[in-house]
């Protein structure tokens, strides 16, 4: 006489059954994360970001990782002695402090992030914007004449590398430092890069990992899902305000560029991509055309 299944094992089966549907849906999709916020400094939290990549990837899933690294390039440049100076909280980057973001961003982060992913038992490999001209840089130019230095925004996305890496058991984790004119490195904000790779390869979700809920009403409660026509209102009447403008403003510019829905969510919540992606909760505000 066969034993029946504990309670715990019938409830994990019915678990992955109610995350079937979500499976399918995302089967040989691509998904940007943008990782970064107070959620990279947590090593038990970047673990389990790790295992979420690794089991999206084996669920069929294309996973591309995007980081960022402002309080880790802080924390460098203060210990070389040096000042790291801003304008409206962009980092004014000149050769020398290029060159520490370079090596801050493209080596510690990105080398770290991929070694949490391959320890988990995925196959993580780490790029930069310069890797076969994946994403080209133009200097970001300030109307208000602030020279910002060595800052870019993306000009043109490349996506030869990646669709060299995507579907063959690879997790690309990319680094935000592109090529600019006449080869030199430029450090490109986090979202923004995140957004253009995310429109180039028409991923089906972009999702950015924040230290916040998502976008919140009047009454700080969570707004689950908007429309790219609801944001001006709401940044009009002041529901949206601060940090969370740019943030918004990169989440329209993907779409227009192909992506078909962006997320923003909490990355500190345990497992919060698994329990966007793959229940029927969500765990951010969803934006979409």
């Amino acid at each position: 006489m066969t034993t029946p299944p504990a309670d715990s094992a019938l409830e994990q089966a019915r678990i992955l059954m109610q995350a079937l549907p979500h499976m399918q849906r995302y089967d040989d999709a691509i998904v940007v994360v943008k990782y970064g916020g107070h959620a990279m400094g947590d090593d038990q939290v970047a673990r389990d970001f790790s295992r979420d990549m690794v089991l999206l990837e084996q669920s069929g899933v294309n996973p591309v990782v995007v980081h960022g690294g402002g309080p880790q390039i802080g924390a460098m440049l203060k210990r070389l002695g040096v000042e790291s100076r801003f304008a409206d909280g962009l980092r004014i980057t000149d050769g020398e402090t290029m060159g520490i973001v370079e090596m801050v961003l493209a080596g510690a982060i990105n080398k770290q992030i991929v070694g949490y992913i391959n320890a988990e038992g995925g196959r993580a490999i780490g790029l930069t914007g310069k890797d076969g001209r994946m994403v080209t840089a133009k200097k970001l130019e300030r109307s208000d004449g602030v020279d910002l230095g060595y800052v870019g925004e993306p000009d043109k996305v490349d996506t030869t590398v990646l669709d060299q890496v995507l579907g063959r058991e690879l997790i690309p984790v990319l680094a935000p430092v592109a090529q600019g004119p006449g080869g030199a490195s430029f450090n490109v904000n986090a979202d923004t890069f995140a957004g253009a790779i995310a429109g180039a390869l028409g991923a089906k979700r972009l999702l950015f990992l924040t230290d916040v809920p998502g976008v919140l009403d009047k009454n700080k409660k969570l707004i689950q899902e908007l429309k790219v026509a609801d944001i001006p209102g709401l940044i009009a009447d002041g529901t949206i305000t601060g940090g969370m403008i740019p943030k918004v403003e990169t989440c329209m510019y993907a779409i227009e560029r192909g992506v078909e829905g962006v997320v923003i969510l909490d990355g500190k919540l345990p497992h919060a991509v698994l329990v966007e992606l793959l229940t029927d909760h969500g765990a951010g505000t969803l934006i979409t055309r």
